[in-house]
């Protein structure tokens, strides 16, 4: 059933007296509270063609003021050209100014989503069968709301901690070509979001068949995203002459290299960790390919079998470049003139992006194609360090929420505005203690969605653990 859209918002001194009368009653408000934070959210339409994050922005400070945030702790920042583009930026004050505050990240834009396409309006919550279903329920307005729910409750229970808290609600992740808010305030107006560390997206935690939650994920870095166009050009002419110089021909035949081309195998404290920690978890012949990739030198014919076996785990173990997109001729008749293909290259941290073009034109073997990087360059950083101050807090909450649960660590495959904050020095954790079974969220495909419990199970881990975070003078 869909979730009403009456709202739920209960006054602050109504939600005490409740506490006190009868704390069943209090949990069930607060939790109908966040409910309606979170559908608010969910329903506002934040996408780059007709969505507004200005408008999410500023639902969100409503939220807060409500709580009792002072308005002068609260700003909503956007260049003077993108009015719909606001980032919302808050902060609950600690009590020593002398320490750094912690950063609490999540994006408020979605991607793309055509209702005709979707079994359900994509940006209507629904609630079915444990589910919630909308664009955005679990990218990136899950984390989002949870994180403004959180400091809506911080401020309501009287939490002060010892190092302030920042939340910053953020627009553009998804269309960063466009404009990108992390990017645009690290750059421009880099005192907004300088913190101690940061909490992000790009960790979650595993289901096993049962829906057992069976390992918990804390990302450490992650690869960088780089396109780069290949052209081949030729004078053409008439296909009933054709000449021994066809680029299509030509590109395609350095497309079947690259194809077969396989970048080293490079481990970074956070994937040898990932893979030591699922080698306990898995059964043993993958066990033990894992163990083999974890040697020096790595056992190849065990990362083809893992290859085989996950495309992820492929990916965390070296760069990977593939062809995304062709495009040539420009006639039936005719001989082509150009021919051009798009390389989606995801890059291990730390490689240049440089030199990974001086490989493609290597593998490629033919000077005749140029090869140009595209778009925004990539932003290459080294992964933050993954210590005891970080993973001991995750080990004690995780504890008491899913007693036994393995602590995994990651490297995300794929790009967050974490790529922004590390390269600005704010070193960039992903967790978010919110479970997905082996289809996962299908975030940025139809019907996206997340587990009822995962969110709410997320929910009291990053209440929990940012709590814990925010009051260590460390």
């Amino acid at each position: 059933m869909a979730l009403q859209t009456r709202s739920l918002i209960l006054p602050v001194a109504l939600a005490a007296v409740l506490a006190s009368a009868n704390p069943a009653h209090a949990q069930a408000a607060n939790e109908a509270a966040f409910r309606d934070l979170y559908r608010e959210l969910v329903e506002i339409n934040t996408t780059l063609s007709s969505g507004n994050c200005t408008q999410a922005a500023e639902a969100m400070r409503a939220r807060l003021q409500t709580a009792g945030i002072p308005a002068a702790d609260m700003q909503i920042l956007a260049p003077a050209d993108r009015p719909k583009h606001g980032a919302l930026v808050a902060l609950l004050r600690g009590r020593d100014p002398a320490l750094k505050p912690l950063l609490l990240l999540a994006h408020i834009d979605v991607v793309e989503a055509r209702r005709e396409d979707w079994e359900r309006d994509p940006f209507k919550l629904v609630e079915e069968d444990g589910w919630f279903y909308a664009r955005g329920a679990s990218d990136d307005k899950a984390m989002a709301a949870a994180f403004t729910d959180s400091l809506v409750r911080y401020k309501q229970e009287g939490f002060v901690p010892r190092r302030s808290i920042k939340l910053a609600l953020t627009c553009g992740e998804e269309t960063p070509n466009e404009f990108n808010s992390v990017r645009w305030l690290t750059q421009d107006k880099p005192d907004v979001l300088a913190a101690a560390f940061a909490i992000n997206e790009g960790a979650g935690g595993e289901l096993d068949a049962d829906g057992k939650p069976v390992a918990l994920q804390v990302q450490a870095g992650e690869k960088v995203y780089q396109d780069f166009e290949l052209v081949a050009t030729d004078g053409g002419g008439h296909s009933s002459r054709p000449t021994r110089d066809n680029p299509i021909t030509r590109l395609g035949a350095s497309l079947v290299r690259l194809g077969a081309h396989q970048f080293p195998i490079a481990l970074n404290p956070a994937t040898r960790g990932y893979f030591e920690a699922q080698a306990k978890l898995s059964p043993p012949p993958v066990a033990a390919d894992m163990r083999a990739v974890l040697k020096s030198p790595p056992d190849d014919a065990a990362a083809q079998r893992l290859w085989t076996i996950n495309p992820g785990w492929n990916s965390s173990l070296r760069t990977t470049c593939v062809v995304t997109m062709i495009d040539g001729g420009h006639a039936p008749n005719a001989l082509p003139q150009r021919v051009a293909a798009n390389v989606n290259c995801r890059i291990l941290p730390g490689v240049p992006v440089a030199d990974v073009r001086a490989a493609l034109v290597r593998v490629l073997a033919d000077d005749g194609i140029s090869v140009t990087a595209k778009g925004e360059t990539g932003v290459t950083t080294s992964p933050p360090p993954l210590g005891p101050e970080i993973l001991g807090p995750v080990r004690q909450v995780a504890e008491r929420i899913w007693p036994g649960v393995a602590i995994v660590p990651t490297m995300a495959t794929g790009a967050t505005d974490g790529r922004y904050l590390n390269a600005a020095g704010i070193p960039t954790y992903g967790m978010s203690g919110m479970f997905h079974d082996v289809e996962g969220s299908r975030a940025h495909g139809l019907n996206e969605r997340i587990r009822v419990q995962s969110l709410f199970d997320g929910r009291r881990f990053l209440y929990e653990i940012v709590k814990v975070y925010a009051d260590r003078a460390d």
